[in-house]
């Protein structure tokens, strides 16, 4: 359900002619797995998305997207700790409990209208300021672009994530489908953006591997190298990570 999860980053322009690119060694491959997912997804999940987005108020819609960010919220504490941010992790326990208690476990966002900011922060990004590179470029079947770092640490994620730890499998299941598909309904303005592109998957790749190096230097990336400026592909939890 992650398909377009690539389009999580910040920014966009239109495709330059087809070049090779050392951070993606696996390119047919990869290629061929987007081809699969984008089929998917143009079959599936985007008509769905849209009839969800049609049919369902805005405020349920928002309701359901807080109740899945705030339920992968623990990820952020804890990586805020790994990477020293005590003052950050201080702010999102607030941020976690106000919403978990008087949101109604999450489905509204007290916090952000007490001030506290939302932040975001995965053990990708911990690993990237620990100075581990990010390694080749990996598109996963179904799942969607991934770093091979980016794409090892999210198991270490999933330990602390608390649906992890349900023991229905469909309960559990059905729980990471829907955040799945709460994302790709967030990622809907984006489709014009990528239909627009000449080449989809190298669009893809570079605004992915952009918003994680984005992500990893805490917004602090030279001018000259955040090539994307286009705000219709910002992800709005400036998040994620399938």
């Amino acid at each position: 359900m992650v398909i377009t999860a690539g389009l999580l980053a910040g920014c966009a322009t239109t495709s330059t002619p087809r070049t090779a690119d050392p951070r993606d060694p696996l390119e047919s491959l990869n290629r061929a797995s987007y081809a699969f997912n984008d089929s998917v997804d143009k079959a599936l999940v985007r008509p769905v998305a849209r009839g969800y987005k049609k049919v369902v108020p805005v405020w349920t819609q928002t309701g359901v997207s807080n109740f899945f960010s705030n339920a992968k919220y623990p990820i952020t504490l804890v990586n805020n700790l790994l990477q020293g941010k005590l003052k950050a992790a201080a702010s999102d326990t607030g941020r976690f409990v106000l919403n978990t208690t008087f949101g109604l476990g999450g489905l509204l966002d007290p916090a952000t209208l007490s001030g506290l900011a939302r932040n975001d922060e995965d053990f990708g990004q911990t690993l990237g300021t620990w100075g581990v590179p990010p390694g080749p470029y990996l598109v996963v079947p179904i799942l969607g672009p991934y770093s091979m770092r980016d794409g090892l640490a999210r198991f270490a994620d999933d330990f602390v994530e608390p649906s992890h730890y349900i023991e229905d499998d469909s309960t559990r299941w059905g729980f990471w489908l829907g955040d799945r598909f709460d994302r790709r309904v967030r990622l809907l303005e984006a489709d014009a953006v990528l239909d627009r592109t000449g080449d989809p998957y190298a669009f893809v790749r570079s605004a992915y591997l952009q918003r994680r190096e984005y992500l990893v230097r805490d917004g602090n990336v030279p001018v000259d190298e955040n090539e994307f400026e286009d705000p219709a592909l910002e992800d709005p939890e400036a998040s994620a990570q399938p």
